[in-house]
């Protein structure tokens, strides 16, 4: 890796600036008129300097460089200034030793890099004797590096004082540790370091190194635990820079080293692996550089709405199948495995070679003994110190199997890995060849890794870590550190593999029936099929990525690696089925009424077994709950429970093939019934069944309907016009809002604007209308809060709000404007418009789908549209994937049937796309609705 020439006189002619500070110098020094010309001279060469700066970086890419080269302008502005102070503003003609100052660099800066907005970190050190001199000089530097803007951490202090603060506080030692001398007096810098050295590092470093470890995690759990969430923080994030430096602090400290390149000699790294530090070093700084530049803050995080510009900044492009954001998302993520990679090889070099010398090593691991004792069943590997470790250097290279029998007796023993085993094991990895993927045992082994009752997500991870998966399964490497641009997945393709595998592990030991009850009841009768769902699980997404559909791609890849992988053609065919179909139950519970039968009948169609449909359920709740933190609730695993049942009715010939007449008479008898039975009057109850219409009575069920009945019958007593009545629904995590109000045909459309205007994200929509002329809505909205009392206050909140616009109390569109949202990084995506109307889904209903980029007051727009096409909705589903929404509705045309005139198909599709693109402009409702309640 060839070093980028820095070329520092480009970014900064110091004499020129030493020149223009001595011109001002000679008008006085201490006039307020020169101090301002001196601050405008300092932040218009900060200015040029780092504008220089962001152009070389443009030009050859050095992200080290370029934060050497802001360090280097930093360090010339700093000298400038200190030199200008000392010498014009508080002069001492006669100085003693007392007026004396050394001002060094610490922290980031003292490494002599910095990014654009880093802050600069600065320690005046005085000598112990002194004199107010020190401290005139220090503030007032401080006071022009903060009027120039800049973020300045600042101490001032003697040695001594340095000294004490550096043994207490494991930061300011850090920060002297990484000190280095800009300008004043050299001496004093000298006598710090000297004193530092042997009074505060010297035999203490276990307790340092302990201490840096603690820090680290600490960190790590801020920022997140995997590094390969897709908005990581650059600089504190899991495998990012602060990563890097810890490791160079540490071996700074142990191996006394200046440069991260003398610890080739000390024989913790290989020269190859030095190079990838540096590689990964300079990535992300040119990544934080960029990110500085482009945002003008010091923001750390690659949110969304960055990316693609951090992309393009970077010169990646867009290949088939991956875009260029993708590209160097992914790019990203390989070098934060590098760190990791880094990490786990310094550590074993630090504790072979370092634990047999330091004092009070044992403190930093304190189960460590020097003890090794024989690992059963085998020759080649040994537990040290309760970890599985080689038992010679040769141990890869005899027998390749044992790259992958080391992660097998780790699993059967349950043992964690030793550092020093990683580290040859990472070294050897140019031995998985053909030949030992095609080895049977070695896949016999890998699939008893894979099927584990043990901790198989565990294992998975430390072989992806170390390399062995991917190379194992070329597929697989393929994905590793793949990042899927979009605000649904949290995490990488690979990661999101290994936790759909965690989930699978948690249900298989019985840890999900709160969770996931259906598939944790069905999961012990699907045990002769363990090996095709963990399978299909690691497989389903191995082809993400390719230009093609990467279910089906997937499938294809699944069938050619199964047979390989130990199973037998039935299991081999059912993975490649499940691989192919992963994504269908999900869709169809989300996106369909799981009231129309034909809904049912096409899923059965698909499934056609019970068996199937069982292993479909448990890889779609694994998938769904993989994909990251927030994803899962209970309301889609309600959505999967109804699909699963009704179907599995229909395939075990269960499902009643009565007319829906005799199911509508059926349901007006229980309801009867059931009223009596709440203390109604027969005649009450006789014509209250008569305000409901065929499809209400199917599509609700007995609890439901009784409760809308009370709830009905409760406002006609009260007279009122309309009204809302809300539920919470604890474990589906929704909340339920039903309304009562006069019908109209953009009565949905205001309701579900005023849900946005409230920030009430709607999943599921029931829309009834009575035969008095009311509509009676069910909407469900997701729930914000965890207990049921908080939760029902917010819902009538909202409630109250859809009853003031129905009214005509609150213009909607005026709230929706000052109330909405707009989702965060929402504008870095771009989705196609899309408008589907489908016959083929429904024997009743025309099914429109549509699919755009999320925005405030959507549903309201799309479903104002619909109603403007003079369309019944009979139900709407909602799905959002993080920033794409994929609306389902069932309509019919004003007489109740089908549309099905291609004109009208073609002229629906069209003024649904414009809404999508330019938003619905809405004629005003809410005189005409409002005056239907009124007249009512």
């Amino acid at each position: 890796m060839a070093r980028i020439p820095l070329k520092l006189d480009q970014i900064i002619d110091s004499a020129k600036l030493r020149d223009g500070l001595e011109e001002l110098a000679r008008g006085g020094a201490e006039s307020l008129e020169t101090r301002a010309n001196v601050l405008k001279l300092l932040k218009e060469t900060l200015a040029t300097g780092r504008e220089r700066a962001e152009v070389m970086l443009a030009e050859d890419g050095g992200g080290t460089a370029c934060a050497t080269r802001l360090s280097h302008l930093m360090d010339q502005i700093v000298c400038a200034l200190y030199d200008f102070a000392a010498r014009h503003v508080y002069p001492a003609e006669n100085r003693s030793t007392a007026e004396w100052m050394s001002v060094i660099a610490v922290g980031g800066y003292g490494r002599g890099t910095l990014a654009p907005g880093s802050d600069v970190d600065l320690l005046f050190l005085l000598p112990y004797k002194q004199t107010p001199w020190g401290e005139q000089v220090a503030e007032y530097m401080l006071y022009m590096f903060w009027d120039m803007g800049l973020k300045v951490g600042h101490a001032t202090r003697n040695v001594d004082e340095c000294i004490r603060l550096s043994r207490t506080d494991i930061t300011i030692r850090t920060a002297v540790l990484e000190s280095r001398f800009i300008c004043g007096d050299a001496g004093l810098n000298d006598q710090l370091l000297t004193r530092f050295d042997e009074e505060v590092v010297k035999d203490t470093g276990a307790e340092f190194i302990q201490g840096k470890l603690v820090e680290r995690d600490t960190r790590h759990q801020k920022a997140g635990e995997s590094r390969y969430l897709v908005e990581p923080n650059i600089k504190d994030g899991k495998g990012g820079l602060r990563d890097l430096h810890t490791l160079f602090w540490i071996g700074k400290y142990y191996y006394r080293v200046r440069e991260a390149e003398e610890l080739v000699n000390k024989g913790v790294f290989t020269r190859r692996e030095y190079l990838q530090f540096r590689k990964a070093e300079d990535f992300f700084w040119a990544v934080r550089c960029h990110l500085h530049f482009l945002t003008g803050k010091a923001e750390e995080r690659l949110i969304f709405d960055v990316q693609r510009d951090i992309a393009e900044r970077l010169g990646y492009t867009s290949h088939p199948g991956l875009s260029a954001v993708e590209r160097f998302m992914k790019h990203y993520f390989l070098n934060a495995k590098a760190v990791g990679d880094l990490t786990r090889i310094f550590c074993a070099a630090l504790e072979e070679e370092q634990a047999k010398h330091v004092p009070g090593f044992n403190r930093i691991f304190p189960t460590f003994t020097r003890r090794k004792r024989k690992l059963p069943g085998t020759s080649d590997f040994i537990i040290d110190n309760h970890r599985i470790n080689v038992a010679h250097e040769g141990v890869f290279e005899q027998d390749p199997v044992n790259l992958v029998r080391l992660f097998w007796f780790a699993d059967r023993h349950g043992l964690e890995y030793h550092p020093e085993a990683l580290k040859l094991l990472t070294r050897s990895l140019k031995l998985i060849d053909r030949n030992l993927r095609r080895d049977e045992e070695a896949n016999a082994l890998f699939m008893d890794i894979l099927t584990s009752t043990r901790d198989p997500e565990l294992n998975l991870r430390r072989m992806n870590e170390a390399g062995v998966l991917g190379k194992l399964i070329p597929e697989f490497n393929k994905i590793v550190a793949m990042m899927q641009f979009n605000m649904y997945h949290h995490y990488t393709v690979d990661e999101h593999l290994l936790r759909c595998i965690g989930v699978l592990a948690e249900i298989d030991h019985g840890d999900g029936q709160k969770n996931h009850p259906l598939a944790s009841e069905i999961f012990p009768g699907l045990k002769q099929w363990r090996r095709v769902l963990y399978t299909a699980l690691l497989l389903h997404d191995i082809a993400k990525g390719r230009p093609e559909d990467h279910s089906v791609a997937g499938a294809r890849i699944a069938k050619r690696l199964c047979p390989h992988m130990g199973l037998d053609k039935t299991e081999t065919e059912l993975v490649t089925w499940l691989v192919q179909e992963h994504l269908t139950m999900s869709m169809i519970a989300q996106t369909r009424d799981l009231n129309d039968r034909k809904t049912i009948q096409d899923f059965a169609d698909i499934v056609q077994s019970v068996d199937r449909l069982k292993l479909l359920l448990v890889l779609t709740v694994c998938d769904i709950r993989g994909v990251g933190p927030g994803v899962w609730n209970g309301w889609k695993g309600q959505l999967l429970r109804t699909l699963y049942y009704e179907t599995e009715l229909l395939l075990t010939g269960g499902f009643s093939e009565a007319s829906r007449a005799t199911r509508a008479d059926q349901a007006r008898e229980e309801l009867v019934q059931a009223l009596s039975e709440a203390g109604w009057q027969e005649r009450q109850a006789q014509d209250y069944v008569k305000l409901h219409y065929q499809h209400y009575l199917l599509a609700v069920d007995l609890e439901n309907r009784v409760r809308h009945a009370d709830f009905i019958r409760k406002v006609d007593e009260e007279g009122k016009p309309l009204a809302t009545m809300v539920k919470p629904h604890t474990f589906e995590a929704v909340t339920e809002i039903t309304v009562l109000a006069p019908d109209h045909p953009h009565l949905l459309s205001v309701i579900t604007g005023a849900c946005s205007a409230a920030q009430a994200n709607i999943v599921d929509a029931q829309i009834f209308t009575t035969t008095d002329g009311r509509a009676l809505d069910t909407i469900l909205i997701n729930r914000e809060f965890e207990y049921d009392d908080d939760e029902r206050r917010r819902a009538q909140r909202v409630g109250q709000l859809i009853e003031d616009v129905l009214a005509g109390r609150t213009y909607l569109p005026e709230v929706i404007e000052k109330r909405g949202k707009t989702k965060r990084a929402a504008k870095a995506f771009r989705i196609e418009p899309r408008a589907e109307v489908k016959n083929t889904l429904s024997n009743r209903f025309s099914v429109i789908e549509v699919e755009c980029l999320d925005r405030p007051g959507l549903l309201s727009e799309v479903t104002g549209a619909i109603s403007s096409l003079s369309l019944d909705i009979a139900s709407a589903h909602i799905t959002t994937f993080g920033e794409k929404v994929i609306d389902t509705f069932y309509v019919t045309d004003l007489t109740g049937q089908k549309v099905v005139n291609p004109d009208r198909l073609d002229a629906i599709r069209t003024t649904l796309v414009d809404t999508l693109t330019n938003g619905f402009q809405r004629r005003s409702s809410r005189s005409s609705i409002s005056a239907t309640i009124t007249a009512r």
